[in-house]
């Protein structure tokens, strides 16, 4: 497991180095950041959804064990998140403290946490929809109350904003494929793939680009962002761990689900971040450290599972 991580952390930082270079070399200028980050969370991701569901056939026990693995996600998230928000609220005067609300609670599930339950689990292909499920859990709260934190404007508290977002979009648009079990023509299907599985780069060169403007020594100098990793990266999958292990249900489920939860920090804060024009710089930060954090932080967490 240790070397699978090791391979997926280092595949993201040459994505990362190519965002780095793009801004260094002036090929592409810093105000750009925020376009790549809207084509991420409009295209990318949306499509990546609809792959994820075309690869695996619709049945009754998978639309049960999806549905439990949704509201599993959306209770620790929602956990983490809300009782950052009351202990830090007093705070949110500096941008740090709204954005380290967020980075507490939301992981990166898709881009590092897929291809590694993929290893781990190679013959239940349901897990690639447990992944989206815990990404649609996170973007649900990350267009309302993650982006009311950042922002500190209540025009993002609104019923649409739950439902018109593009995780929620995608989704929906993906299970009127998925439950009558229609699969897109081969050509369709591969233009599919294409533009999801580009989610992956495209989220790490925009992370990278973002670093390129910043002081480098800075991100490791300081304790707060330690803290921040030590919370989402072991103390929310030990959280998870408690919340699925007496429950009668698969232990493939509980093990993705403590897996997903032990991703590091997700690159989709900083998405919000660069959308919403606020804490872009310590996102970055902060994803940057959790990403070469999980080299170790995933094994450990990984110890757990043996007790399922």
């Amino acid at each position: 497991m240790a070397l699978t991580i090791l391979i997926q952390v280092g595949i993201m930082f040459i994505y990362a180095l190519i965002g780095f270079l793009l801004i260094k070399t002036k090929l592409i200028k810093e105000n750009a950041i925020g376009a790549l980050a809207k084509i991420l969370m409009y295209v990318a991701q949306p499509f990546l959804t609809l792959y994820a569901f075309q690869k695996v056939d619709f049945s009754l026990e998978v639309l049960k064990n999806i549905s439990i693995f949704f509201a599993l996600s959306l209770g620790v998230i929602l956990l983490i998140v809300l009782g950052s928000y009351f202990i830090l609220k007093k705070k949110y005067d500096n941008v740090q403290y709204r954005v380290y609300t967020l980075a507490f609670g939301f992981g990166n599930c898709l881009f590092i946490g897929l291809p590694l339950i993929e290893k781990l689990f190679p013959d239940a292909s349901e897990v690639v929809l447990y992944a989206n499920m815990f990404f649609l859990a996170m973007n649900l709260i990350g267009w309302t109350l993650g982006s009311f934190i950042i922002s500190q404007d209540k025009k993002y508290i609104k019923v649409s904003k739950i439902f018109l977002n593009p995780a929620v979009i995608s989704f929906l648009f993906a299970l009127c494929f998925f439950i009558p079990n229609v699969k897109l023509p081969t050509p369709l299907f591969e233009m599919v793939s294409i533009l999801g599985k580009m989610s992956t780069p495209l989220c790490m060169i925009i992370m990278g680009s973002r670093l390129a403007s910043s002081n480098l020594l800075s991100i490791f100098i300081g304790y707060k962002q330690y803290i921040a990793v030590v919370i989402k990266q072991l103390i929310m999958p030990l959280l998870a761990f408690v919340m699925v292990y007496f429950l009668p249900i698969d232990v493939t489920l509980k093990s993705t689900f403590v897996i997903l939860a032990a991703a590091p920090i997700a690159s989709v804060v900083q998405t919000f971040a660069e959308m919403i024009g606020q804490g872009q710089k310590e996102a970055a930060d902060l994803v940057i450290i959790g990403t070469l954090a999980s080299v170790g932080t995933i094994p450990l967490v990984s110890l757990l599972l043996q007790l399922f």
